[in-house]
């Protein structure tokens, strides 16, 4: 008996009072889900990684996916807007990559559904890398080590080298680039001490306040739309896929896992810190004006949601 109460008493004071929040939350997974029509398999991660890193597959034979993906910056560019071809710059700020595979729609307007939609829009994107799709195939051609690494990736084809093989070996590699075992994750598996108190009221003041109503699941993110005009901006959001009214000035809620490594913040970029993000995001979406020591509290909370980068290789190109 003596045992069982030291056991009861010791688990008391493990135990934060804030198991009633903790479970509104959802740690990372490893991976996210796999779909049916494109298994996750090593030779296909391995391909995507080299295509990933290929400049070659740009018009001008210098951008690739990791120009503005870049592994240092929080798989993201840190600047305000892409710069893409010829030194355009585009209308939006680049979303970090990491966890994307999460994502219940792909780039702010969520135009494509998942990553194999996803990859070829900025390889044909004017903007961005500028490159006619056919010829970059035509180039990939050219060099027998991606002929032999397509015929490893997709072995039961005659000419695996195609549009749809290259979307799905880069959606592939993307869906490995996740972040799991952050300080809240650690936290959630019961590591009461992983994070620290102002996190913590930082998690209750994110719960109360409603943040959670969009920032949810495992990648706090609902993946919906909806209409916020941040400072600065005059982009039309949704409404540039489906030219629905209902749909002005809606973007689809960004994840929050490792948003203390991707800044700037909203579609424009223009918001440099947590703290102003934070801010903008009580005024614009909740109606408050939170004061100092809640956006410093939510702050906190938000840099435990950095987790551990993916490991990978920068691939050797032919």
């Amino acid at each position: 008996m003596a045992a069982s109460s030291l056991l009861a008493a010791s688990l008391a004071m493990a135990d934060d009072g804030l198991e009633n929040y903790r479970n509104r939350f959802e740690a990372l997974p490893y991976l996210p889900p796999i779909p049916a029509n494109n298994s996750l398999t090593e030779e296909k991660v391995e391909l995507g990684n080299m295509l990933f890193f290929e400049p070659r597959i740009s018009s001008s034979g210098v951008i690739s996916c990791a120009t503005c993906h870049n592994p240092a910056l929080g798989w993201a560019d840190r600047i305000p807007r892409a710069v893409g071809h010829d030194g355009q710059v585009g209308e939006r700020n680049t979303p970090t990559v990491l966890n994307s595979g999460f994502l219940g729609s792909q780039f702010w307007d969520g135009r494509e559904p998942d990553l194999e939609g996803q990859a070829l829009g900025p390889i044909e994107a004017p903007v961005e890398m500028a490159m006619d799709l056919e010829m970059a195939l035509e180039r990939l051609v050219g060099f027998e080590l991606y002929q032999e690494k397509f015929s490893a990736a997709y072995p039961d084809q005659e000419e695996p080298i195609t549009d749809d093989n290259l979307a799905h070996a880069l959606a592939a590699f993307q869906r490995t680039l996740n972040t799991p075992n952050s300080p809240f994750d650690r936290y959630l598996h019961g590591d009461l001490e992983a994070i620290n108190q102002q996190a913590k009221d930082g998690m209750v003041a994110f719960v109360d306040n409603g943040c959670i109503a969009c920032h949810r699941g495992p990648a706090l993110t609902d993946s919906q739309f909806h209409a916020i005009q941040v400072p600065g901006s005059t982009d039309l959001g949704r409404y540039v896929v489906t030219e629905e009214e209902s749909d002005k000035y809606r973007f689809r809620t960004p994840t929050l896992r490792n948003v203390a490594v991707t800044y700037p913040y909203m579609n424009n970029g223009a918001t440099e810190t947590l703290e102003e993000a934070v801010a903008i995001m009580g005024q614009e979406m909740l109606g408050r004006e939170f004061d100092e020591g809640t956006i410093s509290d939510i702050t906190a909370f938000l840099h435990t949601l950095t987790g551990e980068m993916p490991d990978f290789d920068v691939p050797a190109l032919p």
